[in-house]
């Protein structure tokens, strides 16, 4: 998303230390969601405890917010980031518990580098604990939809247009899971105070998944449904993976990052439909039973990743 001179100037300004009208103190940030694939696992870059995003200055000498979100992460994490784009714009007043209006400017960002010079790579389902769908049957329920029946009951003036984000977001019939919309349920789970940061949360009745500092678990959340929607129409996921692959390493990253199984035959279909990868001519041995074939991306597919995706396929019936 291109960010326009007049909001780098604003951060470049509040990020030397600027007022609101009504004297209240404003800093700006630079916000990363960085992602990568660790032994198999979507993980997030995150620093501290509890857990927090990792944040740099934006100084007059960086030319773009996009580069100096990339300076800064690679200057101080040792990461080489590939796809980087901007996610959005947090600017709430009640967003972080030291007081003052924070900016943010968040980017999201991918890598697939090991150990990072500062923070730790942590698994977003720690996070996030109902957005594995991964092995349950395609009619699951999630244990929290009845508390969220039960808010959504609670005041009768809006039981139906919360009903209907209820039934749209966590999958109710007739509606599917959809697994981009991981930012609407956890609007919605905070709202009904079954997250932590909710001020009327009750510890006895909390959604699976820890707490982060301030708001960031929902700068993570738009992060991740960017992401899940990308890997839809654009073949972000190539940033992801080594250079050679077998087949249902890919899957697997694929069903990683989506929290949802996808049927094999049809994907294995659309990406040879698609051309997306090419032989290397080597195996991998290593599979427990045949030899696997190893793969890796098309060049032409690699050139031309803004118009080419790898689309999701139907989730495997149980």
């Amino acid at each position: 998303m291109p960010t326009s001179p007049a909001l780098e100037r604003a951060a470049i300004l509040t990020a030397k230390g600027g007022r609101l009208m009504s004297g209240q103190q404003v800093s700006a940030e630079l916000l990363a969601v960085v992602v990568a694939m660790q032994n198999g696992a979507p993980t997030v870059l995150t620093l501290g405890e509890p857990p927090r995003l990792p944040a740099g200055p934006l100084l007059p000498s960086h030319r773009s917010l996009q580069a100096a979100t990339r300076a800064w992460v690679e200057e101080q994490t040792g990461l080489s980031l590939g796809f980087l784009e901007q996610l959005y714009t947090f600017a709430d007043l009640d967003r972080d518990e030291r007081g003052g209006r924070p900016i943010s400017v968040s980017y999201l960002g991918l890598t697939t580098a090991g150990r990072p010079g500062i923070g730790v790579w942590t698994n977003w389902y720690q996070l996030f604990g109902w957005e594995d769908r991964r092995g349950l049957p395609s009619d699951h329920l999630d244990p929290l939809v009845p508390a969220l029946l039960a808010w959504a009951e609670s005041e009768p003036e809006l039981r139906r247009q919360r009903r209907q984000r209820i039934d749209i977001s966590f999958g109710l019939s007739p509606h599917p899971w959809r697994p981009e919309l991981i930012l609407n349920r956890y609007e919605l789970l905070y709202e009904a105070a079954l997250v932590p940061e909710s001020p009327a949360a009750d510890p006895s009745r909390l959604a699976p998944g820890g707490r982060m500092a301030g708001d960031h678990r929902r700068v993570l959340a738009t992060g991740i449904a960017r992401l899940r929607a990308k890997i839809g129409y654009r073949p972000v996921v190539f940033e992801l993976m080594s250079s050679d692959f077998t087949l249902r390493q890919l899957q697997d990253c694929v069903e990683a990052l989506s929290g949802h199984e996808v049927h094999t035959q049809n994907f294995r279909r659309m990406i040879e439909q698609q051309a997306l990868v090419e032989e290397t001519g080597g195996q991998l041995a290593d599979t427990g039973g045949r030899p696997a074939r190893l793969y890796r991306f098309r060049r032409q597919v690699l050139a031309e990743r803004k118009v080419v995706g790898t689309k999701l396929p139907i989730s495997r019936g149980r």
